[in-house]
């Protein structure tokens, strides 16, 4: 059982912490807003790890290849592929199943979460630039199951944020993938696509897009944005942010050189867990500042 539930990828979860963006967002935090987020939280849980076992079962003989994948459960023998197929297929299609009980748009999110999960998995993934792109698309999903899930409706602001965010992680990721391959001399196929300046400059493009992106966002209802441009306030915690992890994955550092794995950098890494408590207090008061009338 220990090795099943480390199987699921428990620590990555955090991803899916991002289906509370829309009440943060609209400052809606009602007891259906809530409760509607939590569902989305589970379900997404629960069909991400059903896909983390699917692609286990899939890419085992590759993982087995692999300095760090390795070590997971199922490349190690620790859990059968038996137990992990039929442990996948409860969580998928229970989480379906429970998602279209709720209602026909988490139920429609779910499902073009899976299927794009499905897609990636038996073939983009393989695929340069689209490997990246799908990535990034399932945050966009999750971002939407939150407003879905709550009825909250969802600005495009934030999807764009989302996409250009994940799209960097996305780059990071792959730019690691590519320096540990380089030096193991095992690499995935995907990664031969792949060289670190043109990493390097899809990284430039999307960082750029990101800043700006919540900046404008961030300037307020003109644009359609943020309720209030008191919300620029916090763009200073959007580039430390951003400053950080790149410091993090750059191996010429002396902290960097493991971006590999967003979810680790994410929970070990104390200024980047300082900069997000930071934003979600920061944005908290000015969206309630401006709620009871205080601020523009």
């Amino acid at each position: 059982m220990r090795h099943l539930l480390s199987a699921l990828r428990v620590r990555q979860w955090t991803k899916n912490l991002l289906v509370f963006a829309a009440p943060l967002f609209a400052f809606e935090f009602t007891g259906e807003s809530v409760g509607g987020s939590s569902l989305a939280f589970i379900l997404f849980c629960g069909i991400s790890s059903g896909f983390y076992l699917l692609n286990d079962i899939v890419d085992v003989e590759a993982d087995r290849l692999h300095p760090v994948k390795c070590k997971r459960p199922i490349a190690s023998g620790l859990v059968s592929i038996p137990l992990a197929r039929s442990m996948a297929g409860i969580l998928l299609l229970g989480t379906l199943f429970v998602a279209w009980m709720d209602g026909f748009n988490l139920g429609a999110t779910l499902t073009g979460y899976a299927v794009l999960q499905l897609a990636y998995n038996f073939w983009l993934k393989q695929v340069a630039i689209w490997d990246i792109m799908a990535i990034a698309l399932g945050f966009v999903l999750r971002a939407y199951a939150g407003g879905a899930a709550t009825g909250i409706p969802i600005s495009a602001w934030l999807l764009l944020c989302t996409a250009m965010l994940a799209l960097f992680l996305g780059v990071e990721k792959r730019k690691a993938e590519l320096r540990l391959g380089s030096r193991r001399g095992k690499t995935r196929a995907v990664l031969q696509q792949y060289s670190l300046p043109l990493l390097t400059r899809i990284e430039s493009t999307v960082t750029t897009g990101a800043i700006m992106t919540y900046a404008l966002w961030s300037s307020g209802p003109q644009v359609d944005g943020a309720a209030t441009p008191w919300m620029m306030l916090t763009l200073p915690w959007v580039l430390y942010g951003i400053f950080r992890y790149q410091l993090l994955s750059d191996p010429r550092t002396s902290l960097g050189g493991n971006s590999e794995r967003p979810e680790e950098i994410l929970l070990n890494d104390i200024p980047i867990l300082g900069t997000v408590m930071g934003w979600v207090l920061s944005s908290g008061l000015i969206l309630g500042l401006h709620e009871k009338g205080i601020i523009n």
